[in-house]
């Protein structure tokens, strides 16, 4: 099936020092073998963060970080069928108890 990588979790992982390499085996640890990748919302959040960052040196090292997150994985981009498939997944899982933090601004 294969998972889509929250950005919480990498900028997580960025911020302990965690290479991508790293990041990925935990996730396979915790969730199992299967392909990870990204949403084009989560590259602009991890992006808005490179950008954010209060040092050149930080910067740097988030945007690196990003950027081989990016040349590892796929991103998927946002279509018309993937926000309705979100739309559902939302609505379902409300209707079960679970809340699933979407930003709308």
């Amino acid at each position: 099936m294969g998972l889509i990588l929250d950005s919480s979790v990498a900028i997580a992982a960025e911020r302990r020092g965690d290479s991508v390499q790293a990041l990925l085996q935990r996730v396979n640890d915790t969730a199992g073998d299967q392909p990870v990748a990204l949403s084009t919302t989560g590259v602009v959040e991890l992006v808005h963060g490179i950008y954010r960052a209060n040092t050149a040196e930080r910067r740097a090292r988030r945007e690196a970080f990003v950027e081989d997150l990016l040349a590892t994985v796929v991103v998927y981009p946002l279509t018309t069928d993937i926000a309705k498939l979100a739309g559902r997944l939302d609505a379902e899982q409300q209707t079960r108890g679970v809340v699933i933090p979407f930003a709308i601004s």
